[in-house]
């Protein structure tokens, strides 16, 4: 069966083991697929939640030239908001730049935003209606 609809999205990272370290502490990533592109000799890696067919894909390159910023993230869902307190604690404990958390009511809930190695931006939240949006049960 062929895959439809979003699959994946790509990033590039200066490290493939710091990305990979980064994205299992704080969105729960794991490795789903990795090789090493013989063209270039880069390391790519596919990472999964294992909770849909969709993957980010993070490709190793010399150097990152256009990072993620605010407002361009990725998001992930947190199971509680005391998740999303300390995760944001603990990287600001490693020295990332954070914002947040804070709380902007419904649709968006409580987030926080954290930078990854290469200074893309990953929102850690609790409370978004991103579910019921899509199923469409959420009044907007």
């Amino acid at each position: 069966m062929s895959d439809r609809g979003l699959t994946h999205v790509a990033l590039p990272v200066h490290s493939l083991a710091e990305s990979l370290s980064f994205y299992s502490r704080y969105a729960a990533l794991e490795v789903v697929h990795e090789r090493k592109d013989e063209a270039t000799g880069g390391r790519i890696a596919w990472l999964s939640d294992r909770t849909r067919p969709f993957v980010v894909v993070l490709i190793e390159v010399p150097e990152v030239k256009h990072p993620l910023l605010p407002i361009a993230h990725l998001g992930v869902g947190c199971a509680t908001r005391g998740d999303v307190d300390r995760l944001a604690g603990q990287a600001r404990e490693e020295g990332r730049a954070v914002y947040g958390p804070i709380d902007a009511g419904d649709p968006v809930g409580y987030f926080a935003l954290i930078s990854d190695p290469d200074d893309h931006t990953l929102e850690i939240s609790f409370g978004q209606e991103v579910g019921l949006a899509v199923e469409g049960t959420s009044g907007g």
